[in-house]
């Protein structure tokens, strides 16, 4: 259940109260299954599995919350050769083109006929919520995926000020800057891969993977004025992460360093387990957050 991607957010820490009775609030925004003419349900489901009653799981000030959901799988070239066959027939049999409002109504009439007829995609994603420093991490790269679960957050609990995070100097200067020589902040070092941009619109762009980032060819394309967008890190040996300079965490990886301690406890179920590694992910999310934080001067909201 580790988290493969940070997409983060800030709230005010004084909200922490709110989440007291989380799982009441949740209880009414459950999964339900996609209807027949719906395209995609959103709900929220039980961290650990469909056969769990509880929407929330707390360990201390960590509380880990997952957005359920059931999307149809219809591919538009399906639906578009449908209206195509629909709309020969009708042309033929009526002697006449089909103007563009006829063929709207047509691509309509055939998704309802299609729709109960479609595979589903259970999809989830997890949300790791740290009510001491009022933050919010969702697991996905993607901002309308992360945003999506706070919506149906916020219409849970009536109102959640969560904001996405804003550093107070630039972080693609930060990550050049790393990149170039600069020193790091205690724990972190350079990882393997980057990516680079010239700063000009629609200017180069060059990605290096499984490379030493020190070497002469990273350094001369800084020297050439590009600037690092996205930057591979470690710290303490315990994870390994591309951050970039949208401030999203992506490759997130949990390292020997910080695992080692569950491969050598043995749990006699899965939620047991389920519930170790979050209790270590909490753990290390919230040391790597202190390092961000100091780093980029992530600003807090009141």
């Amino acid at each position: 259940m580790f988290f493969r991607n940070l997409t983060l957010f800030r709230f005010p820490a004084s909200l922490r109260n709110e989440f007291e009775s989380i799982d009441d609030s949740l209880d009414n925004n459950r999964l339900k299954p996609v209807g027949p003419l719906e395209l995609s349900s959103r709900g929220f489901v039980s961290p650990f599995g469909r056969d769990e009653e509880a929407l929330s799981h707390r360990i201390n000030d960590g509380l880990w919350l997952t957005l359920g959901g059931e999307d149809k799988i219809l591919p538009s070239a399906v639906v578009n050769e449908f209206v195509a066959r629909k709309a020969a027939e009708i042309e033929e049999a009526e002697g006449r083109k089909l103007g563009g409002r006829a063929r709207k109504r047509l691509k309509e009439e055939i998704l309802h006929e299609l729709l109960p007829r479609a595979f589903v995609r259970p999809v989830r994603t997890g949300c790791h919520i740290d009510l001491e420093h009022g933050l919010v991490a969702v697991d996905t790269s993607s901002r309308k995926t992360a945003e999506g679960l706070l919506t149906e957050l916020r219409e849970a609990m009536g109102s959640f000020p969560a904001v996405p995070v804003n550093a107070e100097i630039a972080p693609r200067s930060v990550l050049t800057g790393w990149l170039a020589g600069e020193a790091l902040p205690d724990g972190l070092v350079l990882g393997d891969e980057c990516e680079l941009r010239d700063p000009v619109d629609r200017g180069a762009v060059v990605k290096a993977q499984r490379q030493e980032l020190g070497a002469e060819e990273i350094t001369n394309h800084l020297e050439a004025g590009k600037q690092c967008s996205r930057l591979s890190l470690v710290l303490d040996d315990h994870l390994s992460f591309v951050l970039g300079d949208d401030l999203v965490v992506r490759k997130l990886k949990f390292l020997d360093g910080a695992v080692e301690t569950l491969e050598n406890t043995e749990r006699d179920s899965q939620r047991a387990e389920l519930d170790a590694r979050y209790a270590l992910m909490v753990g290390e999310l919230r040391r790597l957050f202190a390092v961000l934080e100091g780093a980029l001067k992530l600003s807090r909201v009141d």
